[in-house]
């Protein structure tokens, strides 16, 4: 009856600690974030100092964390079974309406391995 509380035990604490969770974002007003997909509001640029400063601190986290954060990608990219980008523009893009677009979107990009965690996070207007 011992083992079995002790292994229960564990068992439940394991899984409450490997559940992902939403990450600090700093002064980064994440309800304004969630609410301009595609960056059409234009209302990510205004978090573009704060999320430049805190980037290095996603590297690590997992998908599921990151979109807790952020809350869905714009886009997702899987280039080959190891890794997939998640895009989230920061100026408006091709899928907004009545926007035209001459240059290629600021966007952040969220790389992430195999095994579904950031391995690297660029702010750029190239895409991968």
């Amino acid at each position: 009856m011992n083992k079995s509380f002790l292994l229960l035990s564990a068992l439940v604490l394991s899984f409450a600690f490997s559940c992902s969770s939403k990450r600090d974002t700093g002064s980064m007003n994440i309800e304004n974030w969630k609410a301009d997909h595609y960056g059409c509001k234009g209302l990510r640029m205004q978090d573009l100092e704060e999320l430049e400063r805190l980037k290095h601190s996603f590297l690590g986290i997992d998908n599921q964390a990151l979109i807790k954060t952020f809350g869905r990608p714009d886009r997702v990219e899987l280039v080959d079974k190891s890794q997939t980008f998640f895009f989230y523009f920061l100026e408006p893009s091709n899928a907004c309406d009545g926007v035209e677009i001459e240059k290629e979107p600021l966007r952040v990009l969220f790389r992430l391995n195999a095994i579904s965690k950031v391995s690297e996070v660029t702010i750029t207007t190239q895409n991968p």
